[in-house]
């Protein structure tokens, strides 16, 4: 389970480091501007901006469900009468995890995709696509759902809707510095020089913290779906069950128009829509060079190997800094080395401890 302990800790290391560069992105902006302007105050000013910065963080977690609502047009609800396999799933897999059950919907959406999003995670809510339900089979959808739940259980609609946040409060105030500098431009004398320094450092800086912020948000999103994949193969104690679900998905979400999903939503799906025909590509290449002996199957010995290959890969790393999902191929060899695990040990008794 040591794996699942780096998930963890590596999360939380990031969620901890977004937030202190945020704080240090305040801290700068404040004290350049106090210095520069000889302004007043500080104290109370220091205030101010955290406060501002605050209501600008829980503006965002408050809107984006109804954000997204509005998105995903034509939904309808899952009910024991609309379709009672998918909502006994639901409920089923969430006592499972000790989470309240998200309300479901069904998204005529034909590509096959899956997602949770709330404020909460009791007000959770998850989308299904009708693609997913038409293209894979049911124990398939169930491993799709237990990622979803995994999510949840996680919480992470809370940690990415708060943490996504940041990246964005950045680029307002980069944006916001660069329009200011329109009206302090050939300001009068020493004091207009100091206020178009103190715009320009400010505007900057963060637009420097914005790109920081913006790749570790990337990071953590990728680790976290790591994450929500390896409690679904505990839940439902075969990996198999999502890497082919994961197949399946990298294959249809690559026969859709690039343009097709809105990217501000890429992060809440299973699979990353706008990289879908690459990461396809990605994994058949993959695959096809792992299974040795050719016979659709990764084995124990194809995975060491495969491992091994792709911790020598320099570009690995570099290649998914700006992708919300990792490659698919990277998903399913992480998933078939937990089963590898399971096959030696097996599943502990607290494995929720872990998942």
């Amino acid at each position: 389970m040591g794996s699942l302990h780096d998930l963890r800790r590596g999360s939380l290391a990031t969620v901890v480091l977004v937030f202190t560069v945020l704080s240090l992105l305040l801290l700068v902006i404040l004290a350049v501007v106090d210095y520069l302007l000889q302004a007043r105050g500080f104290p109370w000013a220091a205030l101010a901006v955290v406060g501002l910065a605050f209501l600008f963080l829980l503006l965002q977690w408050a809107v984006s469900p109804a954000i997204v609502r509005w998105a995903v047009r034509g939904r309808q609800a899952v009910t024991p009468q609309s379709n009672p396999w998918l909502f006994a799933t639901v409920q089923a897999l969430a006592q499972q995890a000790g989470v309240p059950p998200p309300r479901a919907w069904v998204s005529p959406d034909p590509s096959p995709n899956a997602f949770v999003f709330g404020r909460t995670a009791s007000s959770s809510e998850l989308v299904v696509t009708r693609g997913l339900l038409e293209r894979l089979n049911q124990e398939e959808v169930g491993a799709v759902l237990a990622h979803e739940i995994g999510h949840v259980r996680h919480r992470d609609v809370i940690i990415m809707t708060w943490v996504s946040a940041v990246p964005l409060l950045a680029y307002v105030l980069a944006r916001l510095g660069f329009e200011a500098l329109r009206g302090v431009r050939g300001g009068g004398g020493k004091k207009g020089g100091q206020a178009v320094l103190a715009v320009v450092f400010v505007a900057a800086v963060s637009y420097l913290v914005y790109l920081v912020t913006q790749l570790l948000v990337l990071h953590l999103s990728r680790t976290r779906e790591y994450y929500a994949d390896a409690y679904s193969a505990a839940a439902t104690r075969d990996p198999h069950r999502l890497a082919s679900a994961l197949t399946k998905i990298s294959f249809g979400l690559s026969l859709a128009r690039k343009d097709s999903e809105p990217s501000g939503l890429r992060a809440f799906f299973i699979g990353d829509p706008v990289k879908a025909h690459q990461d396809y590509d990605a994994l058949r290449d993959r695959m096809a060079r792992y299974d040795l002996d050719r016979d659709g199957q990764i084995d124990a010995y194809e995975l060491q190997k495969a491992l091994e290959e792709e911790r020598r890969n320099p570009w690995r790393r570099a290649n998914a800094l700006f992708s919300t999902h990792p490659p698919t191929y990277q998903r399913i060899l992480a998933l078939e080395a937990f089963e590898e695990e399971m096959k030696r040990s097996g599943l502990p008794a607290n494995i929720y401890a872990f998942v």
